[in-house]
């Protein structure tokens, strides 16, 4: 999972001492809710459904970095001790977030813990989240409610975005049921599991075994019997389709990646963190969805986001 190493409890606190005898104000009713999410996704969803009345920032949002080395410095831990709303992946993801709020705990901010908002358990295998089709609309849904809870006189306007939100979701459910439909099974290979939400929805079937995923993704060596067994994948001919972390590689991943291109396996490349500037989350889905779908009827290549 994600491995931050971070100094912020003492950092958190100490800004949280340094504003004044008590927590900032998370909001003020008649002022911009300031709102952070700890991923440049939510972020994007915290302001399509805020609009006007919101101030957002992202944490991480650097798609030419690794998420799961994230260090948060102390100008990050005042950033989230002030916000009035904060929204989080959980499982272990982001659980920086959960040291610094501790540390400056202010009893009117609001928090979403997607984790906890779709009810999943500390074992869930795959953190990746935002590439399951349900999980934005619960996430706008509880964003609406609690910016109406912090500015009560605006709650017809949070409630009207996100339901423009979830409208807007209906082209990205249309084109994954039409992959599902014309490429029932597609044979794929991975690094990671982060677009395995994506996957299962499109009705693919991964071939690489998930123990080897959650290895990647944890930064483990795999067992030298997955990484032959993806080997064969490759120069097999066994997947139509190759999908890697576009933020994260290695020497063993660029391996797999260097026998894809030699055996005229296409490749997508898939991201974390939303690629900015040019994309909203919506449109960011459409795009890796469409770079799986060229992939698999066409035989083309994405293996970066313009």
């Amino acid at each position: 999972m994600l491995v931050a190493v971070v100094a912020l409890a003492t950092a958190a606190l100490a800004v949280a001492c340094s504003s004044g005898s008590g927590p900032a104000p998370a909001a003020n009713s008649s002022a911009t809710i300031t709102a952070v999410g700890a991923e440049n996704q939510y972020a994007n969803v915290i302001s399509q459904v805020g609009g006007k009345y919101v101030h957002v920032s992202a944490i991480e949002s650097n798609p030419n970095t690794d998420p799961h080395t994230f260090e948060a410095s102390a100008s990050v831990a005042q950033l989230i001790s002030s916000a009035g709303l904060v929204v989080q992946n959980g499982l272990g993801y982001d659980t920086y977030m959960n040291k610094i709020e501790a540390a400056a705990p202010n009893t009117s901010r609001k928090v979403i813990d997607v984790q906890h908002l779709l009810g999943l358990p500390d074992s869930t295998p795959n953190p990746h989240l935002w590439y399951k089709p349900t999980t934005m609309p619960a996430v706008a849904k509880a964003v609406a409610a609690d910016l109406a809870a912090l500015q009560p006189a605006h709650k017809a306007y949070f409630a009207a975005q996100a339901t423009a939100f979830e409208r807007s979701m209906q082209p990205w459910y249309h084109l994954i049921a039409a992959l599902r439909a014309r490429y029932p099974g597609t044979p794929v290979a991975t690094t990671e599991p982060v677009g395995d939400y994506l996957l299962q929805a499109a009705g693919t079937r991964n071939l690489t075994p998930f123990a080897f995923q959650a290895d990647v993704m944890n930064g483990v060596d795999p067992a030298p019997q997955y990484v032959s067994l993806e080997d064969a994948l490759f120069s097999g001919h066994k997947v139509k389709v190759f999908l890697y972390n576009q933020q994260v590689t290695d020497a063993l991943t660029s391996s797999f990646l260097a026998a894809a291109h030699q055996e005229g396996i296409p490749v997508v490349g898939v991201y974390e963190t939303m690629p900015e500037p040019g994309y909203d989350y919506q449109s960011w889905m459409m795009a890796e969805t469409t770079a799986l779908e060229r992939a698999a009827a066409h035989g083309i290549s994405t293996e970066r986001l313009k």
